[in-house]
């Protein structure tokens, strides 16, 4: 099905499954035991490596305590590419493996589920796959997800997403697969795992997480099942937010953004995404930035863009942040919560603009590291008329646009892309 007749009106909207998770502080410590539940016996974990933690060890050697026989590939990459991919479908097929854990964020999570719809259809490569349930086989290997970070949902959603960089390597291309195939097995979500998240990465993946939360809130899908969801995870993300980034050891705010990326995932799930996922993804092809600095960077000017077809909504969110909307009219408490969302990106301490961004200036950074001649050459964001005009139109084929709660075309979206691109917030603040 094309994304644009999942928008038609129509009587039927569909919901998509969530798997069994288990969430709290010690719960990857059950890992080895369900492992063996579910029938493990020869696991391939795919992993970024968490360098500079001991939780990819742990894990690991848990799983050996408890018979499993383990094989790592630890090179997954921030914006997954399609060779991690295939690399891992690779080795999982030499040592001839039976299973999957993913340990990490967004990158580790997705790349695995990746794999797993590849190694079901006899090694093809992974770019085949883009789109709505493209896959043909609905088995694949069984698959746990433990998540190291409050951000990404991919544990619990029927969406991956991947960078190819192979079908035309000077135009690299950021999609997103939706396959119900593809949903975990087991998801666990720990948060004493993320007491080692560095504080703008830990900013950053928050902002993830209000992104999949206002999203879906907003979007032209208008899912009932999935409104208090998203809801409720931009309240606990406006609570609990910034005690997680600026005292990590806080288990009451890492818990806290621990529930808020898991049900915002579910909210997103089935209630869609729109164009902050977009121009993330589009900044991401080209840039290899990271996802969730991005969706904090293109929020702002989103909510501002989407607010006129949606006031109503967007003062509901201003509610949701703590903001006192007495005797406001709707107008008035959706520009009250676009600028709680600037005062949040800006006490977490994120960079306000793409051309903010440099080589040196979050952790994860990986803007001009490769690992292709392309990457290499991409050093700083540009921010001109050419980087606008092919950022929108990467936007404008993006499978989250669709649902987006303002239409999108070329002239409407291109200011939005620039302002994210060279824009000051206050101008958004009036």
């Amino acid at each position: 099905m094309q994304v644009d007749e999942l928008l038609k009106p129509f009587p039927i909207k569909e919901f998509h499954p969530f798997p069994r998770a288990l969430l709290g502080p010690g719960s990857h410590e059950l890992i080895g035991p369900e492992a063996l539940k579910m029938g493990f016996k020869k696991v391939l974990v795919m992993t970024s490596g968490l360098r500079g933690t001991d939780i990819v060890h742990k894990i690991v050697e848990s799983m050996k305590y408890h018979g499993l026989e383990v094989v790592v590939y630890d090179q997954v990459e921030s914006n997954p590419k399609d060779y991690n991919v295939m690399d891992a479908v690779t080795l999982y097929q030499e040592n001839k493996c039976d299973s999957f854990v993913s340990i990490g964020g967004g990158s580790s999570h997705d790349a695995c589920k990746g794999a797993r719809i590849s190694v079901a259809h006899d090694g093809r490569n992974v770019n085949e796959f883009e789109g709505f349930n493209k896959s043909e086989n609905p088995k694949n290997p069984p698959h746990i997800a433990v998540s190291t970070t409050a951000g990404t949902g991919s544990e619990t959603s029927w969406a991956y997403v991947i960078t190819d960089t192979t079908t035309d390597p000077e135009n690299p291309h950021k999609y997103v697969a939706f396959d119900d195939a593809s949903v975990t097995t087991l998801a666990i979500d720990d948060p004493v795992l993320y007491y080692d998240c560095p504080i703008d990465y830990t900013a950053q993946c928050g902002f993830d997480v209000l992104a999949h939360a206002s999203e879906p809130y907003v979007s032209r899908l208008n899912f009932e099942p999935s409104l208090g969801n998203a809801l409720h995870a931009i309240k606990l993300t406006g609570q609990n937010l910034r005690a997680a980034v600026w005292n990590g050891q806080d288990l009451a705010g890492r818990e806290g953004m621990m529930y808020a990326q898991y049900i915002a995932a579910q909210a997103f799930n089935s209630g869609g995404l729109g164009i902050i996922h977009s121009i993330s993804h589009a900044v991401s092809a080209f840039y290899d930035t990271h996802h969730g600095l991005n969706n904090a960077i293109a929020l702002p000017r989103v909510w501002a863009f989407n607010m006129p077809a949606a006031y109503k909504r967007f003062a509901d969110i201003a509610e949701a942040l703590g903001v006192d909307t007495y005797g406001k009219t709707d107008v008035q408490a959706a520009d009250a919560a676009l600028a709680a969302a600037v005062r949040l990106l800006r006490d977490v301490g994120i960079p306000e603009k793409f051309t903010d961004v440099t080589a040196d200036s979050y952790s994860k950074n990986r803007l001009g590291q490769g690992p292709t001649k392309y990457y290499e050459r991409a050093k700083t964001i540009k921010g001109d008329d050419a980087d606008a005009d092919r950022i929108t139109n990467h936007v404008l084929g993006d499978a989250c646009t669709p649902g987006n709660a303002k239409e999108c075309t070329f002239d409407t979206v291109r200011p939005v892309v620039d302002h994210c691109l060279n824009g000051d917030l206050d101008d958004l603040l009036g």
